[in-house]
């Protein structure tokens, strides 16, 4: 059985579709933006920023079904501009540790808002 999960503590959805769906053991989150959840907004900033900004909304959809960084096992990054993945690698890195979970990153033509980066992830628990 599925289980919808929210927190007002990550935007909430601009559409059709959950912040992240549990199943079982499995918890698989939606995209995240960097939109600051009491505003809705996008933040402003570089890539460094928005990074942060969508981690921070990722952690706070995990911690909604009490889980962390260390559950997740897959990551999904879209950027904008590859030529910020060293700058976006040197954020993720501060919420990720060994093990680290599988991952890909692609260049996208445009996210929404226009933002320069988006991440989802897949988190299962042990």
């Amino acid at each position: 059985m599925k289980t919808v999960i929210a927190t007002s503590d990550a935007p909430a959805a601009v559409g059709p579709y959950s912040q992240a769906v549990a199943i079982g053991n499995l918890l698989f989150c939606a995209g995240q933006i960097p939109l600051d959840p009491s505003t809705g907004n996008l933040v402003e900033g570089d890539i460094t920023a928005q990074t942060t900004r969508v981690l921070d909304n990722v952690t706070a959809v995990l911690a909604a079904n009490s889980m962390s960084f260390a559950d997740v096992v897959k990551a999904t990054v879209f950027l904008a501009d590859m030529n910020d993945f060293t700058a976006m690698n040197a954020v993720y890195a501060k919420y990720f540790r060994a093990p680290y979970p599988a991952r890909s990153t692609i260049q996208v033509a445009r996210l929404p808002k226009d933002a320069r980066v988006e991440i989802e992830v897949i988190a299962a628990r042990s």
